[in-house]
């Protein structure tokens, strides 16, 4: 039979070495025979300790405020010995100094937390990506110290209550003009980043649960802007008059055409065109934000414009193979650019992304499924977000099955 762990708790004082004729309180826990010690920072006249009680003697306020504080630290030494036993962890003196002194795992805090997935994550991520995290943490840390009044909080504190009033401080978090910074989806970002960094708590075992299985992250739906046909027939088709404005529109426009994303359009060099399965140009390149193999059918518009720039001389002695500026100028650049054309839009770099699934992908008739890979998406629902079917598409393809019908009912008419 197996038999239980002994264990005691007991409080002593050692002559202080400092302060003659003072003594200081240390508390001991024994498991098994096993000691380990703690002192408590505290000290006492040699007259005023009961070695008998191991308590402070006497009835004084200071005295009985030096008892209840050592009662208090007995009981959550007993409370860690439990939580040991509970969490069916290995018992022993050192591991109950470890949990009372918060040097466990079960004792972790936020800023430990934070720093892990930072330092370790930062090897996985996009810089892009770790940028967004970093600004995560800025906003919990002036949650900590504006709102909760402290530096630092234990994981195991963290509930309900913490995430929705995280959530309260960011809706409310005005800039030094009394600007409102976040919407509802800059918000929910917020807490996603949050909510993984609490995931990767639980999985480490420094946490039960994530406080977040109880919350809802609610994003707004928005149409995401892309140009039709016709708008991307008038951009196509616009005399720039400006050097500049050329150059970024006819980025812009072969990203309308291949689904590149700013980045990948600014890494594309002569080793991303290869020949494809059919004996045409492709391009062969990888995500910078996910890393996903991408292979997209190089269509004669974005041919034209590369050949185009192939042989602009500024371009021979560099490695990318357009002259596309810094992402901050070129979507100013859009911006310019869309003024020109009276397209009433907000033109980003992004646009052409949808552009190029919506306009020139879906409404011809490309499945989605191709779409997808084209985009270089590892689940359709994200590329469901990016690409919807205009009305002309709808309307033709009504259109197709009505003419079906009408076979139909021709046939049925004739064979009787």
């Amino acid at each position: 039979m197996k038999s239980k762990h002994t264990f005691t708790v007991i409080f002593f004082t050692r002559k202080s070495r400092s302060v003659p004729n003072q003594l200081s309180i240390y508390v001991r826990i024994t498991v098994d025979g096993q000691r380990a010690e703690i002192s408590l920072k505290r000290n006492i006249p040699s007259k005023e300790w009961d070695n008998s009680r191991n308590r402070g003697r006497g009835g004084s306020q200071r005295i009985r405020a030096l008892n209840a504080y050592l009662d208090s630290v007995y009981g959550e030494l007993l409370d860690c010995h439990k939580e040991l036993l509970e969490e069916n962890r290995v018992v022993s003196s050192n591991a109950i100094k470890c949990r009372y002194l918060g040097e466990d795992d079960n004792s972790k805090t936020l800023r430990e937390l934070i720093k892990y997935h930072n330092e370790n994550m930062s090897v996985v991520l996009k810089e892009g990506t770790m940028k967004n995290y970093y600004t995560t943490e800025k906003y919990l840390y002036r949650f900590l110290t504006k709102k909760r009044k402290v530096n630092d909080v234990r994981l195991k504190q963290l509930n309900y209550a913490f995430v929705t009033d995280f959530e309260h401080f960011l809706r409310n978090y005005r800039d030094s003009k009394k600007r409102l910074l976040l919407g509802n989806n800059g918000v929910m970002k917020h807490l996603e980043r949050f909510k993984k960094m609490l995931n990767l708590a639980v999985k480490l075992e420094w946490m039960d649960k994530n406080p977040f299985n109880q919350f809802q992250l609610k994003y707004n739906k928005y149409d995401r802007q892309f140009l039709d046909e016709a708008e991307l027939e008038q951009l196509e088709c616009a005399e720039m008059g400006n050097e500049r404005l050329e150059r970024i529109r006819d980025c812009f426009v072969f990203s309308c055409y291949t689904g590149l994303s700013y980045v990948d359009v600014k890494e594309l060099n002569s080793n991303n065109i290869v020949k494809g399965i059919d004996g045409n140009h492709w391009i062969s390149t990888k995500r910078e934000k996910t890393d996903k193999p991408v292979k997209v059918p190089l269509l004669p518009k974005a041919r034209e414009i590369l050949e185009k720039y192939m042989q602009c001389p500024e371009m021979e002695n560099k490695e990318s193979l357009l002259p596309i500026s810094s992402n901050q100028k070129t979507n100013a650049y859009l911006k310019e650019i869309a003024d020109s054309c009276d397209i009433d839009k907000n033109l980003t770099f992004h646009v052409a992304r949808h552009t190029f699934a919506t306009t020139v992908m879906l409404s011809n008739g490309v499945p989605i499924e191709t779409v997808s890979k084209l985009l270089g998406h590892s689940k359709l629902s994200t590329t469901q977000i990016y690409a919807r079917v205009v009305e002309s598409k709808i309307s033709e393809d009504i259109g197709n099955l009505l003419i079906r019908f009408k076979e139909k009912a021709i046939k049925k008419s004739a064979a009787t």
